[in-house]
């Protein structure tokens, strides 16, 4: 659980402060709970959701996560964010700040990124203030884990978005390893690629596939794909994460 625990800290909780409170407890599922993502008015993490909404299907939400990610990666030239399930209505994208930022710019990355992508996203009241549930936890209102997946698997939770199970931390720390944080200049440069208006449409970006550079969501791996990322890490694949996706 260390690993793990050391992983959030470097990718999403505030620098400069211990382990918060009841972390550990959190993971384990003994008692959930939501972490303040702010200190001394700035943030780290800027994560984007993709519930369900009344008439749509969870297949509609990744396919759109799919396309927001990659216009992240393609068209702004930001590293790949984590993806996990909520264990109740949808998905999450994480992005990792390498600098504590402003809640002020934050927010307003965040509005410019959904203006951009994913108009319809209804983000949570405070916005990146909004505290958080860092996976992996047990969801309270649905008794499932919500939990980081690898990308190339989300489609195969579409129709249930939480584990039955909560899933090893090794391989939740695994998910999060090879992630990099986004650079000031970085973050520079999309606000400058960024439409400045909301609502626009998506812009064209590379499409994706199993042979995409390293970074990318690859949105059809393969199960042998997984399985030697986990190998790799030295984890073996024995938990609900490699079912194979539906066609």
């Amino acid at each position: 659980m260390q690993d793990l625990i050391s992983q959030l800290c470097r990718l999403y909780l505030p620098g400069g402060q211990a382990v918060p409170d009841g972390l550990a407890q959190h993971i384990a599922g003994t008692a959930t709970r939501s972490f303040d993502m702010v200190k001394d008015g700035c943030v780290r993490a800027v994560v984007i959701p993709f519930d369900k909404q009344p008439g749509g299907s969870g297949e509609d939400q990744w396919s759109r996560l799919c396309e927001v990610a990659a216009a992240l990666q393609g068209e702004l030239g930001l590293p790949a964010p984590a993806v996990s399930i909520s264990g109740d209505a949808g998905y999450r994208l994480w992005l990792s700040l390498e600098a504590p930022l402003p809640v002020a710019r934050a927010q307003q990355f965040l509005e410019l990124v959904c203006g951009a992508y994913c108009p319809g996203v209804i983000l949570p009241q405070g916005g990146v203030q909004a505290p958080v549930e860092l996976p992996p936890c047990l969801n309270q209102s649905s008794g499932k884990w919500a939990a980081f997946i690898h990308p190339g698997m989300g489609a195969s939770f579409a129709d249930e978005l939480g584990l039955e199970m909560a899933p090893p931390a090794t391989a939740q720390a695994a998910f999060l390893q090879g992630l990099q944080s986004i650079s000031e200049a970085q973050l520079q440069h999309a606000l400058e690629v960024l439409p400045p208006a909301p609502g626009q449409p998506l812009p064209p970006v590379p499409s994706q596939s199993s042979g995409a550079g390293p970074g990318l969501l690859l949105k059809d791996a393969t199960l042998e794909d997984i399985v030697r990322f986990l190998h790799a890490k030295n984890i073996e694949p024995t938990f609900r994460h490699l079912l194979p996706a539906r066609q």
